[in-house]
């Protein structure tokens, strides 16, 4: 599963906002380029699971 999230990981991190913003907070950590990916990773199959649950189209202004 990890290799089919990989590009729509490369590729949220340039274009989705929330994905973007959680790349900057965690580069001010010092995480390395593979550690951004992987969050990147997560941050997406956790929007994806929500979205399947509640039934209801993505929001970035949710929380």
């Amino acid at each position: 599963m990890r290799k089919e999230f990989f590009m729509p990981a490369i590729i949220a991190m340039r274009y989705n906002p929330s994905i973007v913003e959680l790349n900057q907070r965690l580069t001010e950590a010092g995480k390395s380029k593979i550690a951004l990916v992987g969050a990147s990773m997560r941050k997406l199959i956790r929007i994806i699971y929500g979205v399947l649950k509640k039934e209801v189209p993505y929001d970035a202004n949710y929380a």
